[in-house]
């Protein structure tokens, strides 16, 4: 429900001031992939069995990698 409220000069604009928004341009979010890529190494491992391994293979490399 809207509300009306007279104010003087100075306080609407300081509302509208801080109400504005920065224009500071749009903000780029990583992928997930780029999150984690450099725990995954390089592509192309010559392993033919990666895809039934895959979950085992991940865990290894995150534990191997845990501080």
């Amino acid at each position: 429900m809207p509300l009306s409220v007279r104010s003087d000069k100075k306080i609407r604009s300081s509302l509208e001031h801080s109400t504005s928004t920065p224009k500071t341009g749009k903000v780029k979010r990583k992928r997930p992939y780029e999150l984690i890529k450099d725990l995954l190494g390089k592509e192309g491992s010559d392993r033919g069995n990666l895809s039934s391994r895959s979950e085992e293979i991940l865990r290894k490399r995150f534990r191997k990698n845990r501080p």
